[in-house]
């Protein structure tokens, strides 16, 4: 069995290369195909914030009593990663090559930058204070593939 750290470290590559091929397809014009890769890739990233929102964090804060840390901002991230979802969802319905390649390098640059601190930091703190680890971990393995 993998880790908390292994498995959402995955999820965070399965998201990334999905949104790759969603951008690629972007830059190619290739509307169908983007529209099918940036569905697949939203509907990857929202499940995968839910988790970490609605089972990850909680358990993280009830075991090390910190709010107003690392969940804190790591919320924060995740409502300005949705913020730029909706951008690019504008941006794909609109055929916007130009503006949906400008905001899908910001959200790259901020997806990598969130998920280096979660996979360095978060992550490895979470199994370091939590008691039940393999229950949030299969907990998180249920919610990721209730797709």
């Amino acid at each position: 069995m993998s880790t908390i750290v292994e498995f959402m470290t995955s999820k965070h590559r399965e998201c990334d290369d999905i949104f790759s091929e969603a951008e690629s397809a972007v830059a190619k014009e290739n509307w169908d195909e983007a529209t099918i890769k940036w569905q697949a890739f939203t509907d990857e990233l929202e499940l995968h914030l839910q988790a970490e929102e609605t089972i990850l964090f909680p358990q993280f804060e009830q075991a090390t009593g910190m709010t107003a840390g690392p969940t804190q901002v790591m919320r924060m991230e995740h409502e300005q990663m949705r913020a730029l979802v909706n951008d690019l969802n504008k941006d794909l319905i609109d055929n916007n090559k130009i503006s949906f390649l400008g905001n899908s390098e910001t959200l790259m640059v901020l997806m990598q930058q969130h998920n280096m601190k979660e996979e360095m930091m978060l992550y490895p703190m979470t199994e370091q204070h939590l008691p039940n680890v393999t229950e949030v971990s299969n907990a998180l393995r249920q919610h990721c593939h209730s797709s």
